[in-house]
């Protein structure tokens, strides 16, 4: 059965509503109460409106739909119709069609399920993206600190029979300044004792370190990927230093000749994978250490006063490293080649230049009655050559990536950490000598 339309018609709206059936659930006292007019109309446009009444067939209407609300339904469980949009409140339908409380919530304005099409999405407010600003910032939380009776790992407690473990001081300079000392008069000992008593056996230290430097160069240069031969490189090399010695320069450069194609034909063996750089690796430490190291042999050789010759030269590095030392530790300020080596000072280059000249000035005028004037001359380039020696073994070992060649020596690393000024050292020495000290018959 359809109920009437109270909307349907332009009559007063003084009426009152029909007294509604009776609740179907028990709650006598929840009675709706009468309608309540408004002052206001409310005019929508004319739609067809049809309702599956659970009571009865279709309710079709069409025209304007005209009240004059607000009105309020003071019956139990308002709603809110979402057909009407004026200020009244609409709180419910009919009680008759209002369905027992435990039935589903209906949205249409008579308590049928509304349609999906009927109420469009557009009308829902959207989500408004709230600025993150408004978000509290996560502190930092410090972390909680150890108890007090508990300490550190690592670290062992220290009491009156056992002190605390400290950390070996390091110089300015970033050496461990004794260590580095120690080791440097060994190896002042090791060399100047047998050039003095035994040659033969400064051959022997001199090979050895030949040696070692190759085998330091080999390790270093596999971090690029690169694979060297070292056996051909290092027998070849101690022939290289063993032919200067009995047969001068012609051999040196022999000598050099037979550890190249011997690294060559060796690493053959290998395959062709990589041959390229693997022998260009040889190639550059086939010259780098015993070609150089050579010239030192040749020194030594020199009829009469080989060992005075090495020992100048010796003498003029070992004061050009200890002047730039002292300099550069002191005044050091301008960084002399900052990519390659930062500690590097002109300051300190100054130091090693006068250190070397005013020594080897007084040395080769008491050893070899040379003018003070060509002594300093040779000491300012030895000097010179010993810094560059110095440099360039720095930019292979950044290019490299490593900072020693090895830590075979404590306080300077590896021995080519050590070679590196003598060897481009020895190579001017024999030159400038040759020159001002004429090697007799």
């Amino acid at each position: 059965m359809s109920h009437p339309d109270p909307y349907g018609n332009t009559e007063s709206r003084g009426w009152d509503r029909p007294a509604a059936p009776a609740l179907p659930w028990p709650d006598t006292d929840l009675e709706p109460g009468p309608w309540r007019p408004g002052p206001a109309a409310h005019t929508h446009p004319a739609e067809p409106d049809t309702y599956a009444r659970p009571g009865g067939g279709p309710d079709t209407y069409a025209g304007p739909d005209t009240y004059a609300g607000p009105y309020t339904y003071a019956g139990p469980y308002p709603t809110t119709s979402r057909h009407h949009d004026g200020p009244g409140r609409y709180d419910g339908p009919p009680a008759g069609d209002r369905g027992r409380r435990d039935e589903p919530r209906h949205d249409g304005p008579w308590g049928e399920p509304a349609r999906d099409d009927e109420y469009p999405t557009a009308q829902i407010a959207p989500v408004r993206d709230e600025p993150t600003e408004q978000i509290p910032a996560v502190r930092d939380e410090p972390a909680p600190e150890p108890p007090a009776g508990r300490r550190g790992p690592g670290r062992r407690r220290a009491s009156a029979e056992r002190p605390p473990t400290t950390e070996p001081t390091t110089s300015r300079a970033g050496r461990n300044l004794p260590a580095a000392i120690g080791v440097g008069v060994a190896l002042g000992a090791a060399v100047v004792v047998p050039l003095f008593f035994f040659m033969p056996a400064f051959l022997a230290v001199l090979a050895t370190a030949v040696g070692i430097g190759i085998w330091e160069m080999a390790r270093a240069v596999r971090r690029t990927g690169a694979h060297p031969p070292l056996a051909p490189l290092v027998a070849g090399g101690v022939i290289t230093v063993g032919l200067a010695w009995y047969a001068g320069p012609d051999a040196l450069c022999l000598g050099l000749l037979v550890t190249v194609l011997g690294t060559m034909i060796w690493r053959l063996g290998d395959g062709p994978g990589n041959y390229q750089r693997d022998l260009t690796a040889a190639t550059l430490i086939a010259v780098y250490v015993p070609f150089l190291a050579g010239f030192a042999a040749m020194l030594a050789a020199a009829p009469g006063d080989g060992h005075l010759r090495v020992l100048v030269t010796l003498a003029a590095v070992v004061l050009s490293d200890t002047g730039g030392y002292a300099a550069g530790v002191s005044f050091g300020k301008h960084p002399m080649a900052p990519t390659i080596s930062p500690k590097k000072s002109w300051e300190g280059f100054a130091g090693s230049v006068a250190a070397a000249a005013a020594g080897s000035a007084a040395l080769l005028w008491a050893l070899f009655d040379v003018a003070p004037w060509w002594g300093a001359l040779f000491g300012m380039a030895i000097s010179v050559s010993a810094v560059l020696g110095d440099l360039a073994e720095s930019m292979i070992k950044r290019d490299l990536g490593v900072k020693d060649m090895s830590n075979l020596l404590p306080g300077h690393g590896g021995l080519m950490d050590r070679l590196d000024s003598i060897l481009f050292a020895v190579p001017v020495a024999y030159l400038l000598l040759a020159v001002f000290v004429p090697v007799v018959g």
